[in-house]
């Protein structure tokens, strides 16, 4: 259905909700976009620049004069699907989607959608960097800017980190290729079940939705098992299993299609660190190879790759201390990951914030596995220290600020000081990207 003169209402004055509204502007909608919270002075200027092209907007509530006669919805990813505002909306049969699905309704241009857990940003990156040496693409979705913003470009393909929140509001999307680097508990709250939360990720890989290429990971038992369910042609990563897939052997990554294998780059070319980057590099490469991107061309795009901010990012290495930013892993499962890349060496680990009551038996084995001493911070202490103690791990210091716990990390003299917090942020900064930026800032004024 064109949106062509359609009465559509978009919720919220998010970046994906504000690019909704002005990309559906552009298409012949009425567009009225619904801010449920008051606006501050200092956002006011979006308000005043959406009015300026002709888009309703109200905020502070949900009026049913925005709601009435409303042909579509544009949902922000931050409203779960059980609020008030979407249970009014569906009583009234009205669909709601999310902003990805108006921008792949409204386009030609090819999605190559990245889902996840855990490694969807780097990955994205990643296989952005690699594709754009021979074609034209962009990333968007969580990663860079909403897909609404560059839908008119001319483009060979969106490659577009996608949220089980965006997903779940996305009925028709049809990708060319889908991947899904990894699953693990999360956002049960808004999913309502961990069940809700596969599922919404699942749909990009079975009818009618299923892409031309479904790449899972080989090395996650569900995902393993639930690629004798997904459809499209089916890649694996991190194994050697079946005609199609990606894997390590020997120091090597291989590439393998229709049985037929080939060296694409060393272990020891890899710029990135960890089993979890290994993967995310594999996933990358299969895109590339789908996409006709030569293996020189691979290669040295590989090479030249740095981390995104944030996600077991290299600060600098100062007097035999390597510092990494690893802020990002707010939950234990992406903490273990980064904790686990680590073997034979004397880390540092500055963890905690705000708890989010996950179950720590997995985290705590890896850090009796990998880590020599915990430097913990933010609410979440007393608890982490507890489950720590119970599972053997008594080489534990408490700080009371960031500044302080790098101030007694670098005291021991580790050969790492690895800040993977395992929490999130809210305790104590505004986000995982301020946490992050407090940690390097003072890394490098203490360097």
């Amino acid at each position: 259905m064109s949106i062509r003169g359609k009465k559509v209402l978009v919720l919220g004055l998010s970046k994906s909700g504000i690019a909704a509204a002005k990309f559906a502007k552009k298409h012949g909608a009425i567009v009225y976009l619904s801010e449920g919270k008051y606006v501050d002075e200092e956002n006011m200027y979006k308000v005043s620049d959406l009015k300026s092209l002709g888009i309703n907007v109200e905020y502070g509530s949900h009026s049913d004069e925005f709601v009435d006669n409303a042909e579509l919805v544009v949902s922000s990813p931050g409203i779960p699907p059980h609020s008030e505002i979407i249970k009014r909306i569906v009583a009234k049969n009205i669909p709601v989607i999310s902003e990805l699905e108006l921008a792949y309704r409204e386009c030609d241009i090819p999605f190559i959608i990245i889902t996840g857990t855990n490694g969807k940003t780097t990955t994205t990156a990643l296989t952005e960097h690699i594709l754009a040496k021979s074609l034209k693409v962009k990333a968007c979705g969580n990663i860079g800017q909403p897909p609404c913003n560059i839908a008119d470009e001319n483009l060979d393909y969106f490659i577009c980190e996608a949220s089980s929140y965006q997903l779940a509001m996305s009925p028709s999307l049809k990708p060319f290729i889908s991947v899904w680097t990894n699953f693990t508990p999360d956002h049960i709250d808004w999913h309502q079940g961990l069940e809700n939360y596969f599922k919404a990720k699942a749909k990009v890989f079975l009818s009618p939705q299923a892409p031309k290429y479904s790449v899972l990971n080989a090395k996650d038992e569900k995902l393993l098992e639930f690629s004798k369910k997904a459809e499209g042609e089916i890649f694996m990563f991190a194994g050697n299993v079946g005609e199609n897939c990606c894997y390590e052997e020997d120091g090597k990554i291989i590439y393998k299609q229709n049985g037929k294998a080939e060296e694409i780059i060393t272990l020891k070319e890899c710029p990135l660190l960890g089993e979890h980057n290994y993967q995310n590099i594999m996933c990358a490469i299969i895109c590339a190879k789908l996409t006709g991107v030569p293996n020189d061309l691979i290669k040295s795009a590989i090479m030249e790759f740095k981390a995104p901010a944030h996600r077991l990012e290299k600060i600098i290495e100062k007097d035999g201390i390597t510092f990494y930013n690893d802020s990002k892993a707010t939950n234990p499962e992406a903490a273990i990951v980064a904790i686990d890349s680590f073997n034979n060496t004397n880390v540092a680990l500055i963890a905690g914030g705000r708890d989010k009551n996950t179950d720590l038996t997995e985290f705590c084995k890896s850090v009796n596995a990998h880590i020599k001493t915990v430097v913990l911070i933010g609410e979440a202490t007393e608890r982490f220290e507890q489950n720590l103690r119970a599972n053997g791990f008594d080489n534990i210091i408490k700080a009371k600020t960031m500044e302080s716990a790098i101030d007694k990390s670098i005291e021991l003299k580790p050969d790492v000081v690895l800040l993977s917090p395992a929490c999130a942020s809210f305790d104590m900064f505004n986000s995982y990207e301020h946490r992050g930026e407090v940690f390097r800032e003072y890394v490098l004024s203490r360097v």
